[in-house]
Parts: structure tokens; C-alpha cells; sequence
């Protein structure tokens, strides 16, 4: 029952991804904009695009990734890139940037809470978490 759990919230996570990638090179592209910190050194469209591209490279890379090591290596990046996206979210509420609907201090300020979730969300359903654990201590 776990293992089919965890290969469903890593198709989710993967649809998730996908449609967040493709959202940044299409239909979303203005708003995730406002996400890009108006101090990162980069050109703020090139940024949207190079994450959207990212965003969909992980997620079909955790279409593809059933094994380990390799499913608990992908699921260690895309929790490495929930924590890179995470400057952004918090410039969108330090500096009082609406997107996404999120046009309150009080609804980014949630918005960010759901970050965790994310990284754990990617380090659960792909057994990075215990396959960090082992290397560790091995």
C-alpha cells in the first residue's frame, strides 16, 4: 500500500511539475515574473524560462525514475529545487509582489508555509529521504 502511496504523489509531483514548467513558457509566464527577485543578477524573462524548462526536466525525469538510486537522486534534486525557488517566494512577499492571486502579505506569507511541504512532499514519495539517511551513515 506505501509503495503504490508514494508512485502516486511522485506522478503527482511530476504532473505538478510539468504543468509549472510549461505555465512558465506559456500561459503563466508575466506572473511568475513578479516571483523573480528584481536583485538576481539575470535577465528576469531568461530566468522564467530557464526554471520552466528545469521545472520540466525534473518532472519528467520523476516520470522516468521508478529505481533506485536514481528515483531517490532525482527526488533529492527536485527537493534542492524547491529550496533554489524559495528566494523568490520570499522576495514576492518581502517586497509586496502580486501573482498568482496572491495579492495579500497574509496570502504569500501561507503560500510560503506550503514550501516545506514541498521538499518533504519530494523527498517522501521518491525514498530520497531514507536513501540520504543511508549514505549518511554508511
Amino acid at each position: 500500500m506505501t509503495s503504490s502511496l508514494r508512485a502516486l504523489a511522485q506522478a503527482l509531483l511530476a504532473a505538478f511539475l510539468l504543468l509549472a514548467g510549461i505555465a512558465h513558457l506559456t500561459f503563466a509566464r508575466e506572473e511568475f515574473r513578479a516571483q523573480v527577485p528584481p536583485w538576481f543578477p539575470a535577465d528576469v524573462d531568461l530566468v522564467v524560462l530557464v526554471s520552466g524548462v528545469v521545472e520540466i526536466g525534473v518532472g519528467a525525469a520523476l516520470l522516468l525514475a521508478w529505481r533506485n538510486p536514481l528515483r531517490a537522486a532525482v527526488g533529492t534534486g527536485t527537493a534542492v529545487l524547491f529550496v533554489a525557488v524559495l528566494p523568490g517566494n520570499i522576495a514576492q512577499l518581502t517586497e509586496h509582489r502580486d501573482a498568482f492571486g496572491l495579492t495579500t502579505d497574509t496570502a504569500r506569507a501561507v503560500r510560503l508555509l506550503f514550501q516545506p511541504v514541498l521538499v518533504v512532499w519530494a523527498l517522501w514519495c521518491t525514498g530520497a529521504w531514507r536513501w540520504l539517511l543511508s549514505r549518511r551513515s554508511g
